[in-house]
């Protein structure tokens, strides 16, 4: 039996979501912490519904109404979708813009219902181990930001991942394709763009559990080197070298790229530039033309964000992006694919190509992310249940955000610039053969 406080607290929330449910159409009950839905007799186990399992969760969001909040509470368990997922709540969203929906809402009635909520106790905030307590967004992901999102376990990335354990974009020839069929073709994509020739010498930047070097050297006969900053990766990559035979054409080092001395032929960045930080660009660039051949080809896959009219324009980030960078990409920033080949230019390179994966993305996450909620139990044994709900947001949020444009990835295809001929092939037939 609640107290009379309780009570009133919830009273108070029970009129203002009846109302706000009302006003804007929505497609799916909300479920109280006493277990009372609105509209009532809506609690079934296939019933879509957003839950709301602790009392205090609507003072706090009253209190510092940000995306920060809302992600807080959702990590914590305070927030919680039942009866489906994330994606179907997403398209059960209500139709009308923004300026519709607030004038179809009473503010008085609301305001006077948020009252007693706002005198509730305050509960402390933050998600409880401290997840998202990485560094600022911006200034390039060091060891510990990648050891942050990359070391969780390796168990927990094979409850999501396909069998080789690619954690970028898949390619996606039919989007029926499963993922590890879309991951088989993205790597032989990235090595047909890099035009691979046996005895050739590749670098791949960033290159997690070592997918592509295995795979360029077992189908293209080159010799690669993959550089990670992740102890997990460096131990998993050196047990599938070793499992493949591979010893005398395919390494792995831990440490930064920058430290490496020599040339190579090719050298590929795979979803890792995305931790370098803008302030990082001329660095970066300098050091990878440092390390190609004269008209070694590098491919460039990187995220971006969609370009503005002016650069203060592109600098204002959205809540929900800077939220991502906190909680899940410590130090990392995404720039526009006009910065990056105008980077590329001023650095030494000429860009052949330049190829928009959009939609591979957004299937790609999708996909991670049904099979991560299909694997809930095992997740959370292996990672605790704070850390499975961020990664089924960060997930399911990113593949809406590449299926409705806010997000973008391109693969470019550049060389070492030199005076004359760049020796490509007169046409992209070759990739498609």
């Amino acid at each position: 039996m609640p107290s009379s406080q309780g009570q009133n607290r919830l009273d108070a929330a029970r009129r203002a979501l009846t109302h706000i449910h009302e006003q804007l159409e929505l497609e799916f009950s909300i479920e109280l912490w006493d277990g009372s839905s609105i509209p009532p007799g809506k609690t079934g186990e296939t019933d879509l519904r957003l839950v709301i399992t602790d009392e205090m969760a609507l003072p706090r969001l009253l209190r510092r109404p940000k995306a920060k909040t809302l992600i807080d509470l959702y990590i914590a368990g305070d927030i919680e979708i039942r009866g489906g997922t994330l994606f179907e709540l997403a398209t059960r969203r209500p139709k009308f813009k923004s300026r519709v929906l607030r004038q179809r809402l009473n503010k008085g009635l609301i305001l006077k219902a948020a009252l007693p909520l706002l005198l509730a106790r305050k509960k402390s905030d933050g998600s409880g181990d401290g997840l998202g307590d990485g560094s600022t967004a911006g200034k390039g992901s060091d060891k510990a930001d990648i050891a942050y999102h990359y070391d969780v376990s390796n168990d927990f990335y094979r409850l999501f991942l396909d069998q080789e354990m690619v954690y970028t974009c898949g390619y996606f020839t039919d989007w029926s394709n499963d993922i590890d069929t879309a991951q088989r073709d993205k790597l032989d994509m990235i090595c047909k763009k890099l035009r691979l020739k046996p005895g050739e010498r590749l670098l791949d930047i960033g290159c997690g559990w070592g997918a592509l070097i295995c795979h360029a050297a077992e189908h293209y006969g080159v010799t690669a080197l993959g550089v990670t900053l992740s102890d997990e990766q460096l131990e998993l990559a050196r047990e599938r070298i070793a499992e493949r035979g591979l010893f005398d054409k395919v390494s792995v080092e831990l440490r930064d790229f920058r430290d490496l001395e020599g040339t190579f032929d090719k050298i590929s960045s795979i979803g890792m530039f995305e931790h370098v930080g803008i302030a990082n660009h001329e660095s970066y660039f300098n050091t990878v033309n440092r390390l190609l051949e004269p008209r070694g080809i590098y491919l460039h896959h990187s995220i971006a964000r969609r370009g503005k009219s002016t650069d203060a324009k592109f600098n204002r980030k959205r809540p929900e992006y800077t939220s991502m960078l906190k909680y899940i990409f410590p130090g990392a920033e995404v720039d526009h694919i006009g910065m990056s080949v105008r980077n590329l230019e001023a650095y030494g390179f000429e860009v052949h190509d330049v190829e928009a994966w959009r939609e591979h993305y957004a299937r790609t996450t999708r996909l991670w992310a049904e099979r991560l909620i299909a694997n809930k139990e095992a997740a959370i044994a292996e990672a605790g249940a704070e850390r499975y709900r961020l990664w089924v947001l960060y997930l399911s949020g990113v593949s809406m955000a590449f299926e409705r444009g806010t997000l973008n990835i391109f693969q470019t295809v550049a060389s070492k610039r030199t005076r004359g001929l760049s020796g490509l092939p007169p046409t992209r037939a070759d990739l498609y053969s």
